[in-house]
């Protein structure tokens, strides 16, 4: 599966999300089973949950081998050349390629052509519907989403039916799960916030489809077709395999047979479109034997956002662009809290802002931030040259460099730091409540697959604060140990490392 985005408000003028820049690559398979179980979809206003239809009518479930192979012979007779890989099952993703023969480091692979390649200009195979949604200029993600409905309601008349037919009927995405699954096993984690705010725009999307266009022509959208679980099945597979093909003009599209390549990170393989075979392919960074799985990468995402996008997390220690969101807030009891806000709000900041914590360090956004948040009265005229370090929006990155204000503005950071971890900690160690499930097996198995998710990905998180904790406890320690020139040093390396 792939991906190009975080999300903004999809909905407003059928706006589509703003993807995290968009990486060049493609899909991926959790490691666990799928199930297919009646789905919540959060209500737009109103915490309250209204259960879903049990599913959609098309697709397999997602460790299928025999519609897969379905989709090669398919993809064969269409004009797909001849592969070096193969669909199998795999230890890590259910279905992925693996090599047939040798593949040496730096073979290009696949050549999918551009014919069997689905984007915004693909033709319907139901015209009038195309030809409305383009009447209203639907940008392409609500349009795709749209066009996938489309299709897979004709079945076996659309020429994309076998595509269709290998698609898994309910992609791991967090769109599946309830409301109060998020609230429960992510209570810990800064991505809650933004999977509500994920459902939110998928649902705020198809309404305003439904608003504008559905509803004045119900002959060609019934509503037993194109309803909020067909999208949340349509955004669910778009969040998870769309790829951005920048030698394309940046074009969005899936893209059959790639979208079965599983991700590692440990790889820095692309899809992208190859004008000289006039293919879409990847070039292999590493060689494989027969009968390896082949990768490829889905971009430098953090766990969360794989876990968002993708229904994953990768085991603890092994993604190196791993980070997590660090909120920090300003005091309100602060005597000059009016004057720093305004100066954050000048800058496009606000009161509450997240900044993303890596295990090698953090941003010097961050740095400035909390030297705002710790600054005294007489330093009012200095809080605007804070805020836009803070924003990093100056025409070049400016200094950082306060140091009256270092020890403060460390102790805030790992203040903050120590809450969080003790967040996590108390979730870790089953202070909060569970969701409650119903008592069948296939709900209770598919509970702790969700449970198991959220518990990867809070230890993946507050791995990264017990690291940036050390190091702030050392650096503090040692600047009030009096050591000041080994301070120093130590202060200007880590302050290097972190840009």
């Amino acid at each position: 599966m792939a991906s190009t985005t975080t999300a903004t408000t999809l909905h407003t003028q059928f706006r589509p999300p703003s993807r995290p820049r968009a990486p060049r690559r493609i899909h991926k398979y959790p490691s666990s089973c799928c199930f297919s179980v009646r789905a919540a979809a959060a209500s737009a206003s109103a915490p309250a949950q209204r259960e879903a239809a049990a599913g959609v009518p098309w697709g397999c479930e997602i460790e299928s081998l025999e519609s897969a192979a379905s989709l090669e012979r398919w993809l064969t007779n269409s004009g797909l050349p001849e592969q070096r890989l193969a669909l199998e099952k795999v230890d890590v993703g259910e279905r992925g390629l693996v090599a047939l023969k040798n593949v040496r480091n730096g073979e290009k692979l696949l050549f999918v052509p551009p014919s069997l390649v689905i984007t915004a200009e693909s033709e319907w195979s139901n015209r009038e519907v195309g030809e409305v949604m383009k009447r209203y200029s639907v940008p392409d993600w609500p349009l795709l989403a749209t066009y996938l409905i489309s299709e897979a309601s004709l079945e076996g008349s659309s020429r994309w039916s076998s595509y269709i037919d290998a698609l898994p009927r309910q992609p791991y995405s967090l769109l599946y799960w309830t409301r109060t699954e998020i609230d429960a096993y992510l209570v810990a984690s800064p991505i809650r916030e933004r999977a509500i705010s994920r459902i939110s725009d998928v649902i705020g999307t198809y309404n305003d489809l439904r608003d504008r266009i559905f509803s004045k022509h119900p002959n060609l959208f019934p509503e037993e077709v194109y309803n909020m679980e067909t999208f949340k099945w349509s955004f669910g597979i778009l969040f998870s395999r769309l790829v951005r093909l920048e030698s394309m003009d940046g074009r969005v599209a899936l893209v059959p047979w790639a979208d079965m390549l599983n991700h590692s990170p440990e790889v820095d393989a692309f899809l992208d479109y190859d004008k000289s075979s006039q293919g879409i392919v990847f070039t292999t960074d590493r060689s494989y034997q027969p009968g390896e799985q082949v990768f490829i990468s889905y971009g430098k995402k953090s766990s969360g956002e794989l876990l968002l996008s993708y229904g994953f997390v990768p085991k603890e220690g092994t993604n190196p662009n791993d980070s997590v969101e660090f909120l920090v807030s300003l005091n309100k009891s602060d005597e000059c809290y009016k004057e720093k806000l305004q100066a954050l709000k000048r800058h496009g900041l606000l009161e509450s802002e997240s900044f993303p914590l890596r295990v090698t360090g953090w941003p010097v956004e961050l740095m400035a931030y909390a030297f705002l948040v710790v600054s005294p009265p007489e330093m009012i005229q200095r809080f605007d040259e804070m805020a836009v370090a803070a924003s990093n929006k100056g025409s070049s990155k400016p200094a950082v460099n306060y140091p009256e204000l270092d020890e403060e503005a460390l102790q805030f950071i790992l203040d903050c730091c120590e809450s969080s971890i003790k967040r996590y900690t108390k979730y870790l160690e089953g202070a909060k409540g569970s969701a409650e499930v119903s008592i069948n097996s296939k709900q209770a198995n598919r509970t702790l697959l969700l449970k198991q998710l959220a518990r990867d990905l809070c230890i993946s998180e507050r791995r990264i604060l017990y690291r940036s904790q050390y190091i702030l406890r050392r650096r503090l320690r040692d600047m009030r140990a009096g050591g000041e020139l080994k301070a120093l040093s130590l202060f200007n390396g880590l302050r290097n490392l972190f840009k």
